[in-house]
């Protein structure tokens, strides 16, 4: 059994068709249906069942399609991990990064990176969180920069340090120019700007105070909250790193002072997939930076 074998065999158990596997694998048909009996014969068990119009696994396949996977993770794995090998600390790193998390990541962790790494090469992703995860979960992305909260079944995670979050006004919604920093309650019926993602955490805190939120606006980046609330549209509601990621010439900030509505960056990889040394050093140098940032 020849490792392309496996790759045919896994493009027709996810296919769930032969025409669409070929398709995929860009060869013709024919040949692709040739190397799947033969593939049969060699094993001496039955893996598919064919069907008019698609392929069902036998109990045999469904066994083959799982180690085929996991022979060929392996096999793309041990081939970067040479390739690391005799790259030493040069290549590409691929990161996933929300919007929010941009000052903080450049600030503290990219520069620095770059700094002990020079010839190391960067592909960023930008998108919400939700995005960056199935990015990281395709494999298209080694490292996703997501920020709290988020679901961590399956994953590695590194923290920066804990921020908390703000509201941003122009003049004409600020009840109290002398204060600095406000109480949830006084959210409580002005028209807020936010981000989707903290969408469930600001309800069901403000629900706790005995009010909802009247959200006036949801969006997927802190930019455009920031550019809301700069044009007198609402109060937005953002992690306070945030701030500089857009135009805030007009804005009044006021820190929330509520500890539940506190967030945080995070570095996160998949745990059972391959981490090359690109990302594992970029790991361990966020990590520091964060150590380093608690201490100050």
């Amino acid at each position: 059994m020849e490792l392309r074998h496996l790759k045919y065999f896994l493009a027709i158990a996810d296919a769930g068709q032969i025409t669409a596997a070929a398709k995929k694998l860009q060869i013709a048909q024919p040949p692709l249906s040739q190397q799947l009996m033969q593939l049969e014969e060699e094993l001496g068990v039955k893996l598919v069942h064919r069907g008019s119009r698609s392929i069902q696994l036998t109990e045999a396949g469904i066994i083959l399609r799982n180690r085929a996977k996991q022979i060929l993770e392996l096999t793309d794995a041990t081939t970067r991990e040479i390739n690391d090998f005799a790259m030493g600390m040069k290549g590409t790193l691929t990161i996933g990064t929300v919007s929010s998390s941009g000052a903080t990541l450049m600030k503290d962790r990219l520069s620095e990176f770059h700094k002990t790494y020079a010839g190391v090469k960067f592909e960023i992703h930008e998108g919400n969180t939700f995005r960056i995860l199935d990015l990281l979960n395709k494999g298209i992305v080694e490292v996703g920069i997501v920020r709290t909260p988020f679901n961590t079944a399956g994953l590695g995670c590194r923290y920066a340090s804990t921020e908390p979050m703000i509201a941003v006004m122009t003049e004409e919604y600020d009840w109290n120019p002398e204060q600095k920093t406000i109480s949830l309650a006084e959210l409580k019926n002005r028209p807020l700007i936010i981000y989707r993602r903290f969408e469930q955490l600001i309800h069901d805190t403000c629900m706790k105070h005995g009010f909802e939120p009247n959200i006036f606006c949801k969006n997927d980046d802190a930019r455009t909250t920031l550019h809301w609330a700069n044009e007198g549209l609402g109060i937005g509601m953002i992690s306070r790193s945030a701030l500089s990621l857009g135009s805030n010439n007009h804005l009044i900030v006021k820190e929330i002072s509520y500890e539940e509505l506190h967030t945080r960056v995070a570095a996160v990889w998949l745990k059972d997939k391959y981490m090359s040394s690109l990302a594992s050093r970029f790991i361990e140098s966020f990590s520091q930076a964060s150590s380093a940032a608690d201490l100050q």
